[in-house]
């Protein structure tokens, strides 16, 4: 599985105007009529294919559900980075979320 997040080079809670700086960032400088090397066309189509699914609401949502099922494919570094939003909350500590507990 392609981590999008990965090739557009931003983090998983990244905003959509931080996802669309860099997709222009990246499609300028990857782009076949810039760059001559035999994988330029494939990095810009990746790029592409990331952009159009992370800049749209629901298939970003439907990516960052689907990509649970190939989280073995992530080292446990990038594990926490993409999930410290739901680990943190799961532990009491999630901004916004009143302590079910005190001690």
């Amino acid at each position: 599985m392609k981590d999008y997040y990965k090739i557009l080079e931003v983090d998983y809670d990244a905003t959509e105007e931080a996802i669309r700086s860099n997709f222009i960032r990246l499609a300028l400088k990857w782009h076949p009529d810039k760059r001559r090397e035999n994988n330029a066309t494939l990095r810009f189509q990746d790029i592409n294919e990331a952009y159009k699914v992370l800049s749209d609401p629901n298939k970003r949502r439907q990516y960052d559900r689907k990509g649970f099922h190939g989280i073995q494919d992530y080292n446990v570094i990038e594990c926490l980075d993409r999930y410290k939003g739901l680990i943190l909350t799961c532990n009491g500590l999630g901004i916004g979320y009143p302590a079910l507990a005190t001690l």
